[in-house]
């Protein structure tokens, strides 16, 4: 499964890195739900600015977006961007959450 996310971000032109192909994947398990950065953080148990490094460079390639509401800083995957969505990816898709259904890709 790593291959295809490597293959898609290799498209994208975005260096592909363990850490990175995480964060994206578990923006990717929580579908349309916004997915706070401190619960990332604590999901992926990774240090604050190593998230805030992987998190800038997929933002630079538009496959994540950052909304900020009050105080909390949201971020959710833009599926939509990827070149090709792997259907590994799509299985994924909203994994986390009881609400979503994967039609939306």
């Amino acid at each position: 499964m790593k291959s295809r996310y490597l293959w898609s971000f290799q498209k994208q032109r975005i260096p592909p890195h363990p850490t990175r192909l995480s964060v994206y994947r578990e923006l990717v398990k929580a579908g349309h739900q916004r997915l706070p950065v401190g619960e990332l953080q604590k999901r992926l148990e990774i240090p604050a600015s190593t998230l805030s490094h992987h998190l800038s460079a997929l933002i630079s390639v538009s496959l994540v977006r950052q909304e900020r509401q009050g105080r909390i800083l949201f971020c959710h995957a833009l599926i939509e961007n990827l070149d090709l969505t792997p259907a590994s990816l799509t299985k994924e898709c909203c994994s986390g959450t009881k609400e979503c259904s994967t039609t939306v890709i």
